[in-house]
């Protein structure tokens, strides 16, 4: 993992709930002792993945060859229960997905031991001074609370650990951009907003994470709005070489985007490039109901060809009275479209305290419009997005 993709996570403020005790003491020492090791993450990850492949050989066949997005995708994860790890309601939730979707892997308890020791050993290597016996109980105690809970999560789990998924069509809209259509073997049970792990047969073991473009369907069919981003092999392989009839396999739905229909808030949904994805889906899935939250959504690129849904969020804004779509382009100045990058346009509409806010897209884009929005005076609880948005 690169110095420029540690850079590149988004980094956030901590909401801080009143705790006293021996629960406050241990998110202190966790969250200080993680703030040493933060400058070093590059480093520090790849100790642990060279500690456990040392503890548990085996555990390298687990991966790809090039370890690069499994290592990137580790450390935000770890960065994810670091934010949360003072709100279980919120973090929970997700240990339960990342359980779920971890039996892709085969992954057992001598597994989850074997990472846990790596990890203390890596944190306790890069913090240096900060490293107490106290912080070490604290960082052991967190993480058999997190491996217990992914492990029942996945043990009570009925479902399969894939779905194989078969390809009925490819379209290349742009040269590095495809559509792409698969047929599961059976439905997969995601709701609309949520993002599911895809292997494709020309990246074996490569496991990435894309959203699904539309609600369910009857026929169980799922749409992917895939972009060659530049290194990304597996994104490259499949918008150039995927074929009808490749057979992929689909790990299980993870995510929380979604409007609340009940909570009687309206929405500001903030989507960047492929990010529009899932925020379709979610716009697809509310239009079959009459009565919906007011929705603005802010759907934004570089330029107008990164806006590929445009004119079907516009279709659907023209039948939903409860939804405004605001297209925005970096560049050039276009008629019909506000001007400037998603963080600027948002801010400049207002602060939007009021509404639930959900942001997709790249991590830089979710990291610039999130600081710039509670600088704004956004709510941080009403801020909703998903760590594993892109690889």
């Amino acid at each position: 993992m690169t110095a420029d993709a540690v850079r590149s996570y988004p980094s956030l403020p901590h909401h801080e709930p009143h705790r006293t005790g021996a629960a406050a003491i241990t998110v202190q020492l966790i969250r200080e002792s993680y703030a040493h090791v933060q400058p070093h993450a590059a480093e520090a990850i790849q100790f642990f993945y060279a500690m456990l492949f040392a503890i548990a050989p085996a555990t390298r066949e687990l991966f790809a060859a090039n370890m690069e997005v499994q290592r990137s995708r580790f450390w935000r994860a770890l960065v994810h229960i670091v934010q949360h790890v003072d709100r279980p309601d919120e973090l929970i939730p997700f240990l339960h997905q990342l359980g779920r979707d971890h039996r892709k892997f085969g992954i057992g308890t001598q597994h989850y031991s074997a990472m846990g020791t790596a990890l203390v050993t890596a944190l306790k290597h890069y913090a240096g001074p900060s490293w107490t016996p106290q912080v070490e109980k604290a960082w052991r105690d967190a993480y058999n609370l997190v491996a217990r809970t992914m492990q029942e999560a996945a043990d009570a789990e009925a479902g399969p650990a894939w779905w194989t998924a078969q390809v009925v069509d490819h379209q290349r809209l742009t040269w590095d951009l495809a559509v792409v259509r698969v047929a599961p073997d059976r439905p997969v049970p995601y709701r609309a907003g949520q993002y599911v792990s895809v292997e494709v047969p020309q990246r074996p073991r490569m496991w990435r994470y894309l959203s699904p473009a539309n609600a369910p369907r009857p026929d169980g069919s799922i749409d992917f709005h895939i972009r060659a981003v530049p290194g990304g092999s597996v994104s490259r392989s499949i918008v150039g070489h995927s074929q009808v009839g490749d057979a992929w396999r689909i790990g299980s739905p993870m995510g929380v985007m979604t409007v609340d229909r009940e909570s009687g808030r309206d929405a500001v949904m903030i989507a960047g490039g492929t990010g529009i994805a899932p925020m379709r889906a979610i716009l697809e899935d509310l239009s079959q109901w009459g009565d919906n939250p007011q929705v603005t959504m802010f759907a934004g690129g570089r330029t107008r060809t990164d806006l590929p849904d445009l004119d079907m969020l516009t279709a659907i804004a023209a039948t939903n009275p409860w939804l405004t779509v605001i297209p925005v382009v970096e560049h050039p100045r276009m008629a019909g479209m506000e001007h400037g990058t998603l963080a600027d346009v948002v801010t400049r509409f207002g602060a939007w305290p009021d509404r639930d806010v959900l942001i997709c897209g790249s991590p830089n884009m979710i990291r610039a419009t999130v600081s710039r929005m509670l600088v704004a005076g956004t709510p941080l609880d009403r801020i909703t997005h998903d760590p594993f948005t892109l690889d």
